[in-house]
């Protein structure tokens, strides 16, 4: 029988996730507005290479490079006819080094299939209908199961609905456990309107894995929606995956100034909070994850380090992110 998130969190009582994707493919070659996941295919040593540094920092959960995985978004790249196969693909890569770190070592860890929003709009703000959303979803999902995920990763959500229609739609093709998390973009609420307590109750009776925030304009945000969101549920386990900080210019390049420090005083914050799954988004490296792991392990003390939103907005355009981000 496969483990589950549940059974990580009895024997060790919190959940490291891993880190930045997208951030990690940009330092080994991807160019802008190439399509992330044809690096499953085209590119598999590479992106196998990342997953496996996250669990040698100490990951128990990685993510598959499937975050713009639907149709509708590998569509922007003529790559719509191929959602199974890089899916697929994504799923089988993470396996393997799963697999792989778990023969090294002996731990448990698990492969999470991502699954981030279509970058459409649903009816009637939007052209999208729940049913074609629901398909997109199942499509997805049923490619990530047959490459062996343990786990459905919807992530970055900023509409409730199209939450929903991820899980229907996941659900309909496999029976493995789901988890959402929604990005909490705008003075504490997703950029649809949604705070951390309404996440909660709409979601709670869905029978999710965990739930909880990833991304987000800033860290105090998305600590303060995790936190409402446990308050809210105690009985789910509670995801929280921050940016490394806020983008900042660099030269002639945006970079995170989140520390590994940084992201870290998070994780000891948030298990304080209730939080039991922790890990960290976009910006972010295994360095970050070691950081994280090390702290909630207690073989290192936590930075005392506080959680301050950004003075001015972040300079790029929140639904050019919603469109383009996977961390």
């Amino acid at each position: 029988m496969t483990a589950s998130i549940g059974d990580l969190l009895e024997t060790r009582g919190h959940v490291v996730a891993d880190g930045a994707m997208g951030t990690q493919l940009f330092a080994v070659g991807l160019s802008a507005g190439d399509p992330p996941e044809a690096w499953n295919v085209h590119h598999a040593a590479e992106v196998r290479a990342i997953h496996r540094a996250y669990l040698q920092a100490g990951a128990d959960v990685v993510v598959t490079n499937s975050f713009g995985g639907t149709h509708f978004r590998l569509a922007l790249h003529d790559c719509q006819d191929r959602v199974v196969e890089l899916n697929e693909a994504a799923a089988r890569n993470a396996r393997t080094e799963a697999n792989a770190e778990s023969e090294r070592t002996g731990r448990t860890v698990l492969v999470a299939g991502s699954m981030g929003p279509t970058g459409e709009l649903l009816e009637p703000m939007g052209t999208m209908s729940a049913a074609a959303c629901e398909a997109a979803f199942a499509e997805q999902a049923s490619g990530l199961a047959a490459g062996g995920a343990d786990v459905l990763w919807v992530e970055t959500m900023s509409d409730l609905d199209e939450v929903e229609a991820a899980v229907r739609g996941a659900r309909s093709v496999c029976d493995l456990p789901v988890t959402a998390t929604m990005s909490f973009d705008t003075a504490g609420r997703t950029m649809m309107g949604v705070t951390g307590t309404e996440l909660a109750e709409r979601l709670g009776g869905l029978g999710l894995a965990a739930m909880g925030a990833n991304c987000g304009n800033n860290i105090a945000d998305t600590e303060a929606a995790v936190a409402a969101i446990a308050a809210a549920s105690p009985g789910t386990p509670v995801i929280s995956k921050p940016n490394a900080g806020v983008p900042v210019w660099s030269g002639d390049s945006l970079v995170y100034d989140g520390t590994p420090e940084v992201l870290a005083a998070h994780a000891h914050r948030a298990r304080t909070a209730g939080v039991t799954v922790i890990g960290s988004c976009c910006g972010s490296t295994p360095v970050h994850t070691a950081k994280i792991a090390a702290v909630l392990r207690g073989d290192e003390p936590p930075p005392d380090i506080e959680a301050t939103p950004p003075a001015t907005p972040p300079t790029e355009d929140r639904l050019a992110r919603r469109r383009t981000r996977r961390r």
